[in-house]
């Protein structure tokens, strides 16, 4: 079976909090075990001399002062808080007339050391742990030279609890990191495959570019004796092709020069092969993408602002994909049915927005990795991007990409 997790608001008190709680209870469960309880002949455990004398309640407050301050310093010194817990627990025991320091006042220690070896580094917890031990040992020892009684198995069974809580702090500590290396890994991955998904469309680009600057210097050949103008206007065309190209090439070939592209070079390679099929999509396929998204159920309300112009590929296809990977998130995890696109043509930059009014799929059940890929095609292209919860409700994505001053301005 597996465990239950624990709720979100749970998760949110600190440690300390637990420890403090942990100890109150146990306070109060060692007087009640000294009370004639409902349906008790007597009660559980004779009571001590000192138990409700003066001394007796001032060791009690002073083991409670000192418990509840190692619960304040758990978070920011643990091995302090917890040497304070250890003497609370044996002030308290002292005022038992016990031969062992007990479960009850050992529980709360027993807490901390699992909060310790959860959340620090290993040295601490073990150094954590041999603290406690250390402390039933004196205990012990102390009492044995002194020729009072001890209880050997009730404090074996206090060391015990207290290596179990070690033990499973630790392998909860394990575990995390464990699962911290795999998401590493895995955005890791997101990223080099973005890069090898961007270096593809970038090939198909470049490879339509040469085909279209080898047409029109064809063409000119053929007419530059007889059609002078025409002769001219085609090499225009291969002239404003060819610095398109290299623009757009040298601006994803700087940002992607410290790639690894030894890796995954044969899936890269097959990719390319099947890519070639499939021409390079843009902005000009946003309303296809839009009808075939409201088709299967989620409403898609594209917006135009400014005035829309040809864009360099690169920039082109880029901004599709970021509005392509939006739209899947939420049609996936937004449960929503309806979301709304914005692009903006302005002077300098081409700005896209992306927003629904869901459960704000990015801070619960979306992996990320769609994420990463839209930041990292941003990033190279040295451009701005978010992507979060909106106030009101929902989530937004923004992307905003510099736009090269030679793009050319078409009416809309």
């Amino acid at each position: 079976m597996h465990a239950m997790p624990l709720p979100p608001r749970l998760k949110l008190v600190p440690p300390g909090v637990w420890v403090a709680l942990s100890w109150s209870a146990s306070t109060a469960f060692t007087f009640l075990a000294r009370v004639r309880l409902p349906g008790e002949e007597t009660a559980n455990e004779f009571a001590a001399v000192q138990f409700y004398r003066w001394d007796g309640l001032l060791i009690l407050t002073i083991a409670c002062a000192l418990a509840l301050l190692g619960s304040m310093w758990l978070h920011r010194r643990p091995l302090r808080a917890l040497a304070l817990l250890l003497t609370a627990a044996a002030f308290l025991t002292t005022n038992l007339a016990a031969g062992a320091i007990q479960l009850a006042q050992f529980l709360a220690v027993d807490l901390a050391l699992y909060f310790i070896a959860a959340g620090r580094p290993r040295r601490t917890g073990v150094t954590a742990l041999s603290m406690a031990l250390a402390v039933l040992l004196v205990w012990e020892t102390v009492r044995l030279l002194r020729g009072w009684g001890i209880g050997t198995l009730e404090e074996l069974t206090v060391a015990l609890t207290a290596v179990v809580a070690w033990l499973l702090g630790d392998a909860s500590h394990r575990t995390r990191e464990y699962g911290e290396r795999l998401r590493a890994q895995a955005a890791t991955q997101a990223v080099t495959d973005e890069r090898l998904r961007i270096a593809r469309e970038m090939h198909d680009m470049v490879a339509q570019s040469i085909g279209i600057i080898a047409l029109q210097a064809g063409a000119a050949a053929r007419v530059a004796h007889t059609q002078p103008d025409a002769a001219r206007e085609a090499m225009t065309a291969v002239e404003t092709t060819g610095r398109e190209t290299l623009s757009g090439l040298r601006r994803m070939l700087v940002a992607l020069r410290h790639a690894d592209q030894d890796e995954d070079r044969d899936r890269a390679a097959a990719s390319v092969e099947a890519d070639r099929l499939h021409p390079a999509e843009g902005l000009a396929d946003l309303d296809r993408l839009a009808a075939a998204t409201t088709a299967a159920g989620v409403q898609v309300d594209v917006h135009w602002k400014g005035a829309r112009r040809q864009l360099p590929p690169d920039i082109d296809l880029s901004v599709f994909r970021i509005i392509q990977e939006s739209i899947t998130n939420v049609v996936r995890h937004a449960a929503t049915t309806a979301c709304r696109v914005t692009v903006d043509y302005l002077e300098e930059h081409v700005a896209v927005e992306v927003t629904d009014d869901g459960r704000g799929r990015g801070s619960t059940t979306d992996t990320g990795f769609g994420l990463v890929g839209m930041r990292e095609r941003v990033a190279l292209l040295h451009g701005e991007f978010t992507a979060g919860p909106r106030p009101e409700g929902g989530f937004r994505v923004t992307a905003r990409l510099p736009v090269p001053a030679t793009a050319a301005t078409v009416a809309a």
